[in-house]
């Protein structure tokens, strides 16, 4: 989540995006926490599965936003094969974002991002890239517990999760 600045893009528009983003999240209950010299902020979102860590980063030389949600608990290294199988079947029809796995620490996250190149971050774009991700976090959270601590297969915890939506 690092934010390498092009020191000629112009990023009057990315940093007004960064206060509608602060003014967004404090408006909607986030309490969002500014990280130190990046435009980026932490707040915490708790669902029925689970608390996790989420980061809404602005980049302002790209005029992008991007919506990291962090799980709990990081995948251990003997089981990360088998949380990538799960993800990917998870990611399988996805329409909005995307699930990440850092294969070197077992962090897994998900993404989502729009790019406002040319038009304004608006609170609507900001609610629409933010409630889909911790939402589908946290309808897939329990799957992946129960890959780690479970013994479920990827395959079966799939099945499991996609079932209870019917």
């Amino acid at each position: 989540m690092e934010d390498h600045l092009d020191e000629n893009a112009d990023l009057t528009a990315g940093l007004r995006a960064f206060e509608t983003l602060g003014k967004f999240m404090e408006n909607d209950g986030w309490h969002p926490q500014a990280v130190e010299d990046n435009l980026v902020y932490r707040a915490y979102f708790v669902g029925h599965n689970g608390e996790v860590t989420c980061f809404a980063q602005i980049r302002a030389d790209l005029e992008q936003f991007i919506f990291y949600v962090v799980m709990p608990v990081r995948a251990p290294a003997q089981m990360r094969l088998a949380v990538a199988e799960y993800l990917t079947r998870a990611n399988y029809g996805l329409r909005i974002g995307n699930f990440e796995m850092d294969f070197d620490d077992g962090e897994v996250r998900y993404k989502s991002s729009v790019d406002f190149e040319g038009v304004e971050l608006t609170p609507g774009l900001i609610r629409n890239v933010m409630y889909p991700a911790v939402q589908t976090m946290d309808r897939y959270l329990p799957g992946v517990l129960s890959v780690v601590f479970g013994g479920k297969s990827a395959e079966e915890a799939i099945i499991a999760i996609e079932e209870e939506e019917g």
